[in-house]
């Protein structure tokens, strides 16, 4: 038993700090760093509570813990409940953990209304871990959608030259796609009179209807993961985006679809899981292919990370959609793995955006002579994304194909040239980037990595490594959860080809 409401503490805390923010007055340098600190200080505390979140926890327990419960909206039974299994976790300790990183990361970088960009770091914050602790369907449905409103603004008042153009394309894009989400839940009401996500995950839907609910929540998470062919929003969201926003939106905001998938697709519609699951390893299969493609002929270096960021998606989707415990262990730490090796990518670039502005490939060359240490550490991310043994990378590419192979040949072999080609993208944006040829005077000139970019960076670089080393710390805790979820689906296919054999009996007879 806890003493005090820890999940709703963590939710909140940021939106507090949110609020506090914006109750500070001054345009000046003063009232800047005092809203920056403000900011640190906040998404370190709700750091703090995710981690004795994690020490309390039970890893021997199967089901949600740390549950919460209030009456929300009686009249329909919407309700205010919270609670973690060992799969939403380290989602809500890899959320707390990337803020405090992009706070850092824009600590110098963003010098125009900090006071409303700290504050939409926070609320998205508070957005996204509400999201990965809901336990009813239409708290997670207001969280899941009330995230794209604070990315929307990030991208659309700090971003690029076509800050525009991309921040609508996203929030189109991913707005559309929930708005059948939203059909399916109220079809879900209806049909089992509760919004209770334990509740409808032990009490499926029939198969026919189970089909339809499958395609709504696919064109949800989809969109959001992104799976191609709607992956088309991420490249121009990354391009455009302040580096904070990309850290956070390939760290976290990507995982979202991910974990929809597991909460929702897979457990509450085993037969329809099933039968798309041929579908599913074919849009795989091809983003891994097509998207390390296109990362190949890249002249952008955010634009060829969002693209890998494709790829890796791709990973995800073969292994929890193999519905076996391997598969699905893998996708879990495939996405936990790239919200740290994505995120640090993009602060890698940013780093030399910083000091010479431009993200172009070949506007740098030969860095690795004034800039050793950010060589050395821009290696260790890049190493992580081409899956090398060693890194958290590998853990999660391997686990994933080994579920795929487990289903299909075909889609395992398939699947598995995208380590290829990431190794290809990837070796050719470090050569060209690090070791190429100088060829320009003033990418000759730039300084190293300075103390808070090493502050960034550094425990970033060391949790590839040590998850790569002792994938233990994660598994420990996701195995019961994911043996529990893939034990539910497994009878839900089994209780379907008993309800299909029992009038062929009753008919004999």
């Amino acid at each position: 038993m806890i003493e005090f409401p820890v999940l709703s503490l963590m939710t909140f805390l940021p939106l507090l700090g949110a609020l506090f923010i914006m109750t500070v007055r001054g345009d000046g340098e003063e009232a800047a760093r005092n809203v920056r600190h403000v900011a640190l200080y906040t998404s370190l505390f709700t750091l703090a509570l995710a981690v004795y979140t994690v020490g309390r926890f039970d890893e021997t327990e199967a089901g949600f813990q740390f549950v919460e419960y209030y009456e929300w909206i009686p009249s329909i039974g919407v309700a205010w409940h919270m609670g973690i299994d060992g799969i939403s976790l380290l989602f809500v300790l890899l959320a707390a953990l990337l803020t405090p990183v992009c706070i850092v990361a824009s600590w110098e970088s963003i010098r125009v209304r900090v006071h409303e960009f700290m504050a939409a770091f926070l609320i998205l914050e508070t957005l996204v871990i509400g999201t990965f602790c809901a336990l009813d369907s239409v708290l997670f449905y207001v969280f899941f959608e009330g995230s794209l409103i604070p990315m929307f603004l990030i991208i659309g008042i700090w971003g690029g030259p076509r800050r525009i153009y991309a921040s609508y394309k996203f929030f189109l894009y991913t707005f559309l796609g929930s708005v059948f989400m939203l059909i399916a839940l109220i079809v879900l009401f209806l049909e089992k009179g509760t919004t209770s996500i334990p509740e409808l995950l032990d009490d499926p839907v029939g198969r026919d209807l189970q089909m339809w609910l499958w395609l709504a929540f696919l064109a949800s998470f989809a969109v959001k993961l992104p799976m191609s062919p709607v992956h088309t929003w991420l490249p121009d969201a990354h391009v455009e985006a302040p580096t904070a926003g990309s850290v956070f939106l390939a760290g976290i905001l990507l995982k979202i679809g991910g974990y929809g998938f597991l909460r929702f697709s897979l457990p509450m519609f085993p037969e329809a899981s099933q039968h798309f699951m041929p579908l599913v390893f074919t849009l795989s299969v091809f983003a891994i292919i097509y998207t390390s493609l296109v990362a190949l002929v890249q002249k952008d270096m955010k634009k060829l990370i969002a693209y890998s960021s494709v790829a890796h998606m791709g990973f995800v989707t073969l292994g929890i959609f193999s519905a076996s415990v391997e598969g699905v262990q893998g996708a879990i730490f495939q996405m936990l793995s790239h919200g740290l090796i994505s995120g640090a990518l993009f602060l890698c670039v940013g780093v030399l955006y910083d000091r010479l502005h431009t993200r172009e490939l070949g506007a740098y060359g030969g860095i690795v002579n004034n800039m050793p240490r950010y060589a050395t550490l821009f290696m260790i991310f890049m190493l992580g994304s081409v899956a090398l043994p060693g890194t958290s990378g590998f853990v999660g590419e391997f686990l994933t194909l080994l579920g795929a192979f487990e289903v299909s040949t075909l889609f395992g072999t398939l699947g598995a040239t995208g380590v290829i080609l990431g190794a290809a993208y990837m070796l050719v944006l470090y050569r060209r980037v690090v070791f190429g040829p100088v060829t320009n005077p003033e990418a000759a000139k730039m300084r190293d990595v300075n103390d808070r970019e090493l502050v960034v960076l550094v425990p970033m670089a060391l949790l590839v490594l040590v998850l790569g080393i002792f994938p233990g710390l994660v598994m420990h805790r996701i195995a019961p959860s994911v043996e529990l979820l893939v034990s539910r689906y497994e009878a839900g296919i089994h209780q379907s080809g008993q309800d299909a054999v029992a009038p062929e009996v009753s008919n004999a007879r």
